[in-house]
């Protein structure tokens, strides 16, 4: 009696978690993929009947896994197919509106002929991209604009930039040796001998010259 005791004891410790491992898995079925996929293809896809559904499962799983490590063989095949599908739609709808008796039916008929044609377009589209991949470029700088147009290029060191935002760096890189000092000095100088015409001129006593 005492060891049944105990082992409806340890039942009733391991149920909980039993139950709760159960939930876990259920709960991790229902946000699957591949089997909200498989529902799906099980309520639209009836011309083979019923199949497995844990089949189904197992192939998209495949499908996952090949696309996970870059093999998008089943991808460009499904596309193409449908995009033949969708051509054949649009040739149908074209048909049927050149039959059509009323403007009304051959309008909604020309509409989804030519929505058909443009999904078709897409679909290539699609395909092409996986097949030549776009390539990603970076660009430092594009300026366009047909007006005037400022441009401010940060320096390529920002240490050269401080707080404040003053540039201590020179303008000038002409006058990085010289920098402060003046080709002019603006210093009176003495008449030289070769043209006595160019010779200072003498001081002027401007007070007498105004009451003339």
């Amino acid at each position: 009696m005492a060891r049944k005791k105990q082992i409806s004891k340890k039942q009733k410790k391991e149920t909980p978690k039993c139950v709760e491992d159960k939930a876990l898995i259920k709960a991790r079925k229902a946000i699957k993929p591949s089997v909200h996929a498989t529902i799906a293809i099980a309520e639209y896809d009836r011309y083979y009947g019923e199949f497995d559904l844990l089949a189904m499962i197992d192939a998209l799983e495949e499908q996952i896994s090949k696309v996970n490590h870059d093999d998008l063989g089943q991808a460009e095949a499904m596309l193409t197919a449908q995009a033949h599908t969708l051509d054949a739609i649009f040739n149908n709808l074209a048909r049927k509106a050149i039959k059509a008796e009323y403007i009304k039916q051959l309008d909604g008929c020309l509409k989804l002929a030519l929505r058909a044609q443009s999904q078709c377009r897409s679909t290539w589209e699609a395909v092409a991209k996986i097949k030549n991949p776009p390539v990603l470029g970076f660009i430092g700088q594009a300026n366009i604009a047909q007006g005037p147009q400022q441009v401010n290029n940060a320096p390529a060191n920002q240490d050269e930039v401080s707080c404040g935002g003053e540039n201590h760096k020179p303008q000038n890189k002409l006058l990085e040796e010289n920098d402060g000092k003046r080709v002019d000095t603006g210093e009176a100088r003495a008449s030289g001998q070769t043209d006595p015409e160019m010779a200072t001129m003498g001081k002027v006593n401007w007070a007498k010259k105004r009451g003339r």
